[in-house]
């Protein structure tokens, strides 16, 4: 009898699995509806659940969910599979999961993913690198912060949390970048890291008021920075810091 109730049971739970996957996939259904399903699955880590979840990162509605259900399930070959996606939105998605799993042998695909022509690809692959909280992303983050835009930005501000003395060397090169963004990002790090060797130039800094409006920020609506005020609060900082 226990032997039957088992089988049943067995039976039983087959089918709600079946019935979700095809819930899932189900176009008629409301995004909702087809997201209920997926989350269903979320502690299913059969061999034919991953790869449906593998299929579903092609569908728009329930991506997210079948993203971080193969990160659960620490899939890392399917969501390393998916950085191959066609998709832009799909190797974005798979490379925000694939650095959530932190393990050190995605760090070069994840490195290589950063520098994919899509700008979103890029950014979610930095992303990704970012979410290492060892030293081991090091060597990438910094190969990448020797590239231009947000993802330089990005990589660098992680490597200053990482390891402030390793992002110094960027944080000097770029307290003279045209680019305002990789500026600030500077006098915020030396303002943490720095020391006296540090002043002269902060001061050059200081002693020329430039205002830098929203427009020329690339933002929307944004304060104005005065980049003479943040170099003298660097000073003071650092100065601060080393009484």
């Amino acid at each position: 009898m226990r032997l039957l109730a088992g089988l049943f049971l067995t039976l039983l739970c087959a089918f709600a699995e079946d019935s979700n996957l095809a819930r899932m996939f189900d176009s008629k259904l409301s995004e909702a509806q087809r997201n209920d399903a997926c989350y269903a699955l979320r502690s299913n880590h059969s061999p034919e659940t991953l790869q449906a979840m593998r299929r579903a990162l092609n569908i728009e509605d329930v991506r997210p969910c079948a993203a971080r259900n193969l990160a659960e399930a620490g899939a890392g070959d399917l969501l390393a599979d998916a950085l191959e996606d066609s998709a832009p939105e799909v190797r974005a998605t798979a490379a925000r999961e694939l650095g959530a799993l932190r393990k050190p042998e995605f760090i070069p695909l994840l490195a290589a993913a950063a520098r994919d022509p899509n700008v979103l690809v890029s950014i979610s692959a930095t992303q990704g690198l970012c979410q290492y909280d060892d030293r081991s992303a090091l060597p990438a983050l910094k190969a990448i912060a020797g590239e231009r835009g947000l993802i330089a930005s990005i990589s660098v501000s992680r490597i200053a949390v990482l390891d402030g003395n390793e992002a110094l060397p960027i944080a000097r090169k770029w307290l003279g970048s045209t680019d305002v963004t990789q500026r600030v990002i500077a006098m915020r790090i030396l303002g943490e890291n720095g020391d006296v060797s540090d002043l002269p130039a902060l001061e050059i800094v200081a002693e020329h008021k430039t205002q830098v409006l929203a427009r020329q920020r690339g933002f929307g609506l944004m304060p104005a920075i005065d980049l003479a005020q943040a170099a003298k609060a660097t000073i003071d900082q650092i100065e601060n810091r080393l009484r």
